[in-house]
């Protein structure tokens, strides 16, 4: 069912065209309604002579609008429409004119408190209208004159009563298909599906409705019992619709209500070019509180953060409870949202304070992700899947709350068929796709190529060349990572035995993961493929990023010290970019520390890298472990390296990463100039 604001706005692409059906429906409509009250006349009974028990119909006809009916299940139309049955009652008994004048009365009772617009008013008005006079016309067909309340009279009515929903739904069809998209039939379809069995109904209450108003006052009083069961009954059903939408511990939406409320959001805002921030709340160490406190107690906290996050609720703004200790929320600039990270600092603001239960405090604390349409997704599912990524991301980083972003992305569609792919190309050792392109590390005193870093490759069938970044956030939380890296190491280990043979004593930086170094037998891995291409392990350098170390700092160092025993060099990649460099320096078996490209590049530009660059080469020197600086790429930078004591280094100035065959001809020239 379409949004308010939806219905009251045109769309944006043909505006003109649309807004010329709602004329050319207001057009006929004034021009049918005169042919039809001129053909219909006066009431038989005349204009003064009506009696009371007809008033009373033409009452209770807006009455029953002054609180609408909603019911989930009707599509076309927000409300039920219980005046109908008045309506057709009067259009029998008391003559078009009348039935028309009531009718608009109502349906205007109606519109006022349903927040419509005057054109989509006068559009609906217009289009009952029309329906009105052609359930007149149906109706004085089959009656063959005065209301006497026959058989034939009553089947009349009930088809009148049809007629009026099937040219009603007609016309709103064509509307809603020119607004929203989709078939006429597609519109028409969901009304019969949906809404025919109420109409119907309604239709059937018409005939006793109509002889009460014939017969007297306090009869029409009476009959309107079944009308207002009616009512009671569709009242029911939403309340019970209301009630599956709630969450029966906190009150707030449950997640079918919070999708649903999500969605409506969406509609608007893709109207209106607005965004709408959804948010999901996970809390941590709940569990331990059921635990330790039992389940009684956290459901009172459960209840108590409801009723902080309901406290001071903007308008507009929906929260939901999605079972155990996830809440999601959702707000949108139109209903004064600014800025989504604001929303989740506010939502982390309502756990800062201790919850006192039962004169026991706690401490609760929680992680937030937020995804913003229509940056983050266009749809529901697309915006709850991406808010809970950020949600873990926040997790992962110890964070209070993050947004969704791409690379926390490890199982969208594009990067499993990415997965697929890269797996079938590891699957057989000749397979084609997976390469290393190879960097030198120059010595700065003298000019020696001491190695070359091994740049991972790979060429997909249809993409072409695939950033290596998006390789391996893609493989590295699946079993490919490890296929990945035996395919890195094999190729690496081959072009090492390569380089021994043609005389260059060098050696191979080769990057491993987080998961290989949580492998426990990733060493036993590397020291049987090492011997099975009879290479030195020392010429083997196996360079691991801070972040691997933290991931899981017992296990990796462990088997970082069992490499390192093999005779393994090891070195510190991008250091300075983490929190705890220091701290791993002393730790572990450290042979080289290369400084991250973002301080090298610029160096001569800011002091404050200048000063980071030299600090650590220093240090290196303290320690005794050797230091490469990445991303040197003028000979200014390799100059003021050399001056400040730095070991070695690599990047464009020197050469760029190159083909094993490219890289042979290049270590020939290398070696002819120096």
């Amino acid at each position: 069912m379409a949004t308010t604001l939806m219905r009251n706005t045109a769309p944006r692409e043909h505006p003109g065209r649309y807004y010329g059906y709602l004329a050319a429906v207001a057009v006929c409509s004034i021009v049918a309604a005169i042919v039809t009250a001129a053909h219909a006349g006066a009431p038989d009974i005349g204009w003064l002579k009506v009696p009371f028990a007809l008033w009373l119909t033409a009452g209770l006809a807006l009455v029953a609008e002054l609180r609408p009916a909603r019911w989930g299940g009707l599509r076309m139309s927000p409300i039920a429409m219980i005046s109908l049955a008045y309506v057709y009652a009067i259009m029998v008994t008391w003559g078009f004119l009348p039935a028309l004048i009531v009718q608009c009365a109502a349906m205007t009772v109606l519109f006022v408190q349903l927040g419509s617009s005057v054109w989509r008013s006068a559009f609906n008005l217009s289009q009952m209208g029309i329906a009105l006079c052609a359930a007149w016309w149906t109706w004085t067909a089959a009656s063959g004159g005065p209301w006497t309340a026959s058989p034939p009279q009553i089947l009349g009515l009930l088809a009148a009563g049809m007629v009026w929903s099937v040219v009603s739904t007609a016309h709103v069809a064509m509307a809603m298909k020119m607004r929203a998209g989709g078939s006429w039939a597609e519109h028409f379809r969901a009304w019969f599906k949906s809404e025919w069995t109420l109409r119907l109904t309604l239709t059937a209450v018409a005939p006793l409705l109509a002889i009460a108003a014939t017969t007297s006052w306090w009869l029409v009083a009476v009959s309107a019992i079944p009308v207002f069961s009616v009512y009671r009954i569709l009242q029911t059903a939403a309340e019970r619709e209301r009630e599956a939408e709630r969450d029966p511990l906190t009150g707030l939406l449950d997640r079918k209500g919070f999708q649903q409320a999500v969605e409506r959001k969406l509609v608007d805002a893709g109207e209106t070019d607005t965004a709408v921030a959804v948010m999901i709340l996970d809390l941590d160490r709940f569990a331990d509180v059921n635990s330790a406190l039992g389940h009684d107690i956290g459901d009172k906290l459960l209840v108590e953060l409801a009723e902080r996050f309901l406290a001071d609720k903007p308008p507009g703004k929906a929260i939901a409870r999605l079972g155990g200790d996830e809440f999601a929320f959702v707000w949108a600039e139109l209903d004064g949202m600014t800025d989504p990270l604001e929303c989740a600092r506010e939502i982390r603001a309502r756990l800062d304070k201790a919850i006192v239960l039962d004169d026991v405090s706690i401490e609760i604390d929680g992680s937030v992700g937020v995804a913003v349409f229509p940056e983050d997704g266009r749809d529901y599912q697309t915006l709850f899947r991406h808010a809970d990524i950020a949600m873990d991301e926040s997790k992962k980083r110890v964070a209070t709350y993050a947004r969704y972003a791409p690379e926390f992305d490890h199982h969208s569609p594009e990067r499993l068929i990415l997965l697929g792919d890269l797996r079938r190309a590891l699957d057989h050792p000749d397979a084609p796709g997976v390469n290393l392109y190879y960097q030198p590390q120059v010595c700065l005193t003298t000019g020696e190529v001491l190695g070359a870093e091994a740049l991972l490759r790979y060429h997909h069938p249809e993409r072409g060349m695939v950033n290596p970044a998006e390789i391996i956030a893609t493989a590295e939380h699946s079993s490919v990572m490890r296929m990945l890296t035996e395919r890195v190491v094999d190729i690496a280990l081959r072009q090492l035995r390569h380089w021994n043979d043609a005389g260059y004593r060098m050696r191979m930086a080769v990057n491993v993961s987080v998961r290989d170094l949580q492998s426990p037998d990733f060493t036993d891995y590397l020291t049987e493929r090492i011997d099975a291409y009879g290479v030195e392990a020392s010429r083997l350098q196996l360079e691991i990023t801070e972040s691997a170390l933290m991931a899981d700092p017992r296990r990796v160092v462990d088997n970082v010290q069992r490499l390192s025993d093999l005779g393994l060099g090891i070195s510190l990649d991008d250091f300075g970019t983490g929190f705890s460099s220091m701290q791993h320096l002393r730790g572990l078996p450290v042979t080289e520390i290369k400084i991250d490209r973002t301080f090298v590049t610029s160096l001569n530009d800011r002091a404050d890298n200048a000063a980071i660059v030299s600090t650590t080469i220093d240090l290196g020197r303290a320690l005794d472990v050797c230091v490469v600086a990445e991303g040197v790429e003028d000979e200014n930078v390799r100059k003021q390296l050399e001056g400040w004591g730095c070991h070695a280094a690599q990047g464009w100035h020197f050469a760029k990463p190159m083909s094993a065959d490219d890289f042979d001809r290049w270590l020939v020239h290398h070696r002819a100039s120096r």
